[in-house]
């Protein structure tokens, strides 16, 4: 039983994995606010702008994902101790 439920959690951290990366490249790029600082330029990097719309909503997801990675990367550690 144990066995097949390690077998079911690897399936679906690899997939969480995968919309993981995917939810990190769909991201909007702030490439642009990284080039201010390091060239010194007064760019936006540390202003407290909040994310809207798509952004907050990737933003989330992304951080949704990561959190569910890390549970099941837990117990996925658990299980195999046993």
């Amino acid at each position: 039983m144990e066995k097949m439920i390690y077998d079911i959690l690897i399936v679906i951290m690899l997939i969480v994995s995968v919309l993981t990366i995917v939810s990190i490249f769909m991201q909007p790029s702030k490439q642009d606010g990284a080039a201010d600082a390091f060239s010194g330029g007064s760019g936006e990097l540390f202003e407290g702008r909040k994310a809207r719309g798509f952004e907050a909503i990737m933003q989330r997801f992304t951080a949704i994902m990561i959190g569910l990675w890390l549970v099941i990367g837990f117990v996925l550690v658990v299980l195999s101790t046993k």
